[in-house]
């Protein structure tokens, strides 16, 4: 098969899951035997732009036409047998699904976050959990400057997602969901249930897996807000002040409260703030922790980390919402606390250090989902029935197979970030 796959890769300065999960992907496909080509842009690349490309850069956000004339040439020149969608903005923009319907030549795209009801993607304002602009208008989010706190940034996100909206719901022939709870919310919000399908990412196998009982509690991501490290800080300084519990705390990843994160961490000897980890350092961190820490106050879509961590053997603390409640059997292969809630977490991680027989049995259970839901054999194999479902509509074949994640025997169980240049 071949296919031609689009996205605009985050800044390079911050952790991206979504640029993890693009370049994963691509390898599955070329070591499966696809011919896969890039059609990409970089966030990275605005700041070497000139003062009036920069200006007119947030005009291009809802429509570029260069990329739409740029892409469709390229496509009649390659004829490529499908596109993948990941990540426009701000560089790419919703004109690459004309140029796709210009060449005749189907889309998929996988919906790494909520920006096609929400437009920050976060579902999230003010720390809380927000749905004010799903399935209406996204004024709220100008009014509030939901984007990195603008009004003006906000405002390009608003236009694109009102006047795109048709656009995406009729020129693209499948939406990858990365979980259950993502799609549930897209539903409710008026997407085409007959082309949202559920297909988790994968995780490749990580050459390490833990083996004895761990060294550390880890929290391994972006260091934001909606990553719930306030949270996590908090519940932590709970923990500390009834003493411990016997394992330090480690902090990897780097991000806008990284100047507060440094702060709290130094001269302590249960925190170790690490920086950001390069890919194999990841995996040996996990493959060293008693449990991964996912605390997030935000309608998570998937979380990669918590799926990284069952890859290893390794039991996860989460949230109990969003795509958590689907990846982590509270009690089986790790722990979900009540979201928002410090004291509920630190009550979690009390428990996932306490019983090291308990807590192996959940890294080994959590290691069998990762076999059974989230190995590279598994995603190659939804990855190209997708595509083949998309190519069969395209020509008149019908719906295709039924959706890969609602098939009997699949992975769902309970149904339930945007860092760009601008």
């Amino acid at each position: 098969m071949h296919v031609l796959v689009l996205h605009n890769r985050y800044a390079s300065a911050q952790p991206s899951g979504e640029n993890k999960v693009v370049d994963q992907e691509v390898a599955l496909l070329r070591e499966g035997g696809h011919r896969v080509e890039l059609f990409e842009r970089r966030s990275d690349d605005i700041g070497s732009l000139s003062l009036p490309a920069k200006a007119a850069l947030p005009l291009r956000v809802p429509w570029n036409a260069a990329v739409r004339r740029e892409l469709a040439a390229k496509l009649r020149a390659e004829r490529p047998d499908v596109v993948h969608v990941h990540n426009v903005f701000p560089l790419l923009s919703p004109a690459v699904l004309a140029a796709c319907a210009d060449a005749g030549v189907p889309a998929v795209a996988t919906l790494h976050n909520y920006t096609q009801v929400c437009p920050p993607g976060t579902l999230q304002r003010d720390g809380r959990p927000c749905t004010e602009c799903v399935g209406s208008t996204p004024l709220p989010a100008v009014r509030h400057g939901c984007y990195r706190g603008s009004r003006l940034a906000t405002v390009p996100l608003a236009v694109s997602l009102s006047a795109n909206r048709r656009r995406w719901r009729s020129g693209v022939e499948r939406f990858f969901c990365i979980s259950a709870a993502q799609r549930e919310v897209l539903v409710a919000a008026g997407m085409p249930a007959e082309r949202l399908v559920v297909k988790h990412n994968f995780v490749p196998e990580p050459g390490v897996v833990r083996a004895g009982a761990g060294e550390h509690l880890l929290f391994l991501g972006r260091l934001a807000e909606a990553k719930g490290v306030r949270l996590l800080m908090a519940a932590w300084d709970e923990i500390a002040a009834g003493g411990g519990i016997g394992v330090p705390l480690v902090i990897a990843g780097t991000g806008p409260l990284e100047p507060e994160v440094t702060a709290w961490a130094a001269g302590r000897d249960d925190v170790r703030y690490v920086g950001l980890y390069d890919q194999q350092e990841c995996r040996r961190a996990i493959a060293r922790s008693v449990a991964v820490v996912a605390p997030s106050t935000w309608l998570e879509a998937f979380g990669l980390v918590v799926v990284e961590a069952m890859a290893a053997g390794v039991p996860a603390v989460a949230a109990g919402h969003g795509a958590f409640v689907e990846l982590v059997e509270d009690g089986v292969t790790g722990l979900r606390h009540v979201p928002g809630d410090a004291g509920s977490l630190a009550s979690c991680l009390r428990r996932i250090a306490a019983d090291p027989d308990r807590n192996r049995e959940m890294g080994q259970a959590a290691r069998r989902r990762y076999e059974r839901d989230f190995s590279p054999a598994v995603g190659l194999e939804r990855l190209v029935e997708g595509y083949r479902t998309a190519i069969s509509v395209r020509s008149g074949g019908g719906d295709g197979p039924p959706p890969v994640g609602e098939r009997t025997g699949s992975s769902r169980v309970h149904p339930g970030e945007r860092d760009g240049g601008l």
